[in-house]
């Protein structure tokens, strides 16, 4: 079986798929890749299945080396890329775009300017060992195939149902330097826990991501946080990837692919799915606008 072997990795990188959504009246959330969209164009890059796994790399900074002749795509947060040949030639590559593989390749992806994770796709997808059906790491469960550490050996398999048709592909337009990244979100379910200018402080002021932000949600601080109408204690219910949970503080967490089943905070609105994805590219430090949309 042809494989990738883990020459050199920061912290954070794993491996993920769809998830494994089923569980919840288990407490298990989905998990799954935390930018879907990212993911998910990566795969169809090389030929790949929807249900093939790809590495999600949290600011780059990984270094494989090839035993096969392999196809690759790298997207989300556009990083810096590079092939060393086994004979020691070095040749230029990019984000976005379909790159081959001879055995003794080593694929050096470097780390961002902007955004989060960046995505690698191989041919085949990655056959590492699932877990409840998913290869997806799981990080508030601690469930699944753990993050890569040097020395791994990742096995592709066989989950390609075409060959590439495209070169490569233009990446997303960014949001400008200096602007924050716009969010949009749906009211509700319990918009009518807030006073009435929830509106006004959601969207009338410039949020910013904390440092204590992970794959299980996205932390927020303001100058003006949200006010409950409701002082009364919610029971914990059901909440989806994309909710806007409002803690006592009033700041809002938006949950990404590894949040909690449940809650017990009141979810004022939920971001759309495109948003999701952008939120997942989200560094602490950056400002975040959100924009409401029903």
């Amino acid at each position: 079986m042809s494989a990738l072997t883990v020459l050199q990795v920061g912290p954070g990188t794993s491996v993920q798929d769809l998830g494994r959504p089923g569980f919840s009246d288990a407490g298990l959330g989905a998990a799954g890749a935390a930018d879907r969209g990212a993911a998910a164009l990566a795969g169809r890059m090389v030929g790949n299945r929807r249900d093939a796994a790809v590495l999600e790399a949290l600011l780059g900074s990984v270094t494989l080396r090839s035993d096969a002749h392999l196809v690759t795509a790298t997207t989300g947060a556009a990083c810096p890329v590079e092939v060393t040949s086994a004979d020691g030639r070095v040749r230029g590559a990019a984000s976005y775009e379909v790159l081959t593989l001879a055995p003794g390749d080593v694929l050096r992806i470097g780390q961002p300017d902007a955004g989060l994770r960046v995505y690698l796709a191989v041919r085949g997808g990655f056959a590492v060992e699932p877990v409840l059906g998913s290869r997806s790491w799981d990080s508030l469960a601690r469930l699944g195939p753990p993050p890569l550490s040097v020395g791994d050996v990742l096995p592709v398999g066989d989950a390609a149902d075409g060959w590439p048709v495209v070169d490569a592909v233009a990446p997303p337009l960014d949001t400008p330097p200096g602007e924050p990244v716009v969010l949009d979100v749906t009211p509700g379910p319990r918009d009518d826990w807030f006073t009435p200018s929830w509106r006004a402080t959601l969207t009338g002021q410039v949020h910013h991501v904390t440092p204590d932000s992970d794959r299980v949600g996205v932390r927020t601080t303001a100058a003006a946080p949200l006010v409950r109408a409701a002082t009364r204690e919610l029971p914990s219910e059901g909440v989806e990837t994309g909710s806007l949970q409002v803690p006592p503080d009033g700041h809002p967490v938006l949950f990404l692919a590894d949040h909690p089943v449940t809650g017990g905070y009141p979810v004022v609105a939920v971001l759309t799915p495109a948003a999701v994805d952008r939120a997942a590219q989200l560094r602490p430090g950056d400002a975040v606008r959100f924009r409401i949309t029903g």
